[in-house]
């Protein structure tokens, strides 16, 4: 089997609830997807997705995706999308860094991958642990109370793990914060993710004003020196997400003790492959673990499912389905939460089935000349 054409889409979503805000001021109310077909000499299509929270978030901004696909893209025609690792040292050796713009191309071809095998992108990264799993909600940055109301809103809808959006001043944090500790229930899990937002000083003051509370806390400052900082005073346990770039960053963070929980983000790391080998290093070192991506809808949705589907359970911290948070969905057989869960495909590759009309024109084609 060979690769004969890569089609790029972008797609716009909308978010459902308009608007999505989190630390420093940051904030988007519509956001632009990626979406990667690959099409190959065996009438097989693949399909990955990668969707930046903004250009602001991480080093990734939608716009880029085309020309850096463009710019290595050529290099995957003719070559057998079955051989995922080979397709990621071609990848890498014709371009540094830009995780973001590898991702989707290498889900696509996990994609073909499982069709061609006949069994589901979990099985291929190590067997299904589980049929369905829990999610949390993330809750948009906003008044004390107005959070509180939306933790109640999403509890009827049957989440039960809730990831607030602080990292501003202290005070205002913490009374966010104290508004939805005084409604969540017994079993209930909740995260107070400051996207690196606090500098030390204002985070110190926010974890002690916390100490007698029950929560996570998530990524307090920008860097790992920082957050260590923090946990120095603090006995809450805390999850790292934005400063977990890779190997390196991962062992360091694990050599200093500086966290209970990471979140791993296939396309900030690259893809599925990658991000298996961080999953099995943190199963290896006793890591629980947040394995989602920056943003997404149906296909990265189905990505995640599967590289959840695929963790032991007693490793596995929480994930989100992103495409329930947009006004687009382009496949109808997509993932859709029942009770706060979320199945795990059983069909081959993704186990979705894109309705290809939804997409557009391509922005980009590469094909064989």
């Amino acid at each position: 089997m060979k690769i004969t054409q890569i089609d790029v889409y972008q797609v716009d979503y909308n978010l459902v609830d308009q608007k999505y805000a989190w630390s420093r001021g940051q904030a988007v109310t519509s956001l632009v997807s990626t979406i990667v077909r690959i099409s190959t000499d065996e009438d097989l299509k693949g399909f990955g997705e990668v969707c930046p929270l903004g250009s602001a978030y991480m080093d990734a901004f939608a716009q880029g995706i085309p020309s850096g696909i463009k710019e290595i893209g050529s290099l995957l025609i003719g070559q057998d999308p079955c051989q995922v690792k080979v397709i990621n040292d071609l990848l890498d050796s014709a371009l540094a860094g830009h995780n973001y713009i590898k991702s989707p191309l290498e889900i696509a071809c996990w994609d073909v991958l499982g069709q061609a095998t006949g069994v589901p992108v979990c099985t291929l990264l190590g067997g299904r642990h589980v049929d369905s799993y829990l999610l949390y909600r993330a809750i948009s940055r906003g008044a004390p109370e107005e959070m509180a109301k939306d933790v109640l809103r999403f509890r009827e809808e049957g989440y039960r793990r809730f990831q607030l959006k602080v990292g501003e001043e202290p005070d205002e944090d913490i009374k966010r914060i104290k508004a939805v500790l005084k409604i969540v229930q017994k079993g209930d899990i909740l995260v107070a993710d400051a996207n690196t937002g606090w500098l030390t000083h204002k985070a110190i003051r926010v974890v002690k004003a916390l100490k007698e509370d029950d929560l996570y806390i998530e990524q307090p400052c920008s860097s790992l020196e920082e957050c260590l900082a923090v946990r120095e005073h603090t006995r809450l346990p805390m999850v790292l997400d934005e400063v977990i770039q890779g190997v390196d960053s991962l062992l360091r963070a694990y050599d200093g003790r500086a966290m209970d929980v990471v979140n791993l983000k296939i396309s900030r790391l690259g893809g599925l492959d990658k991000t298996k080998m961080m999953r099995d290093l943190c199963e290896s070192l006793g890591i629980a673990m947040t394995l989602e991506d920056s943003w997404g809808g149906d296909i990265a949705t189905a990505a995640i499912a599967h590289l959840v589907g695929s963790t032991r359970t007693e490793f596995y911290f929480t994930s989100t389905d992103f495409n329930s948070y947009n006004d687009v969905h382009l496949a109808k057989d997509a993932l859709i939460r029942k009770k706060g869960r979320l199945e795990v495909p059983s069909k081959p590759g993704l186990g979705i089935h894109v309705d290809e009309k939804l997409l557009g024109k391509p922005v980009l084609t590469i094909k064989e000349t």
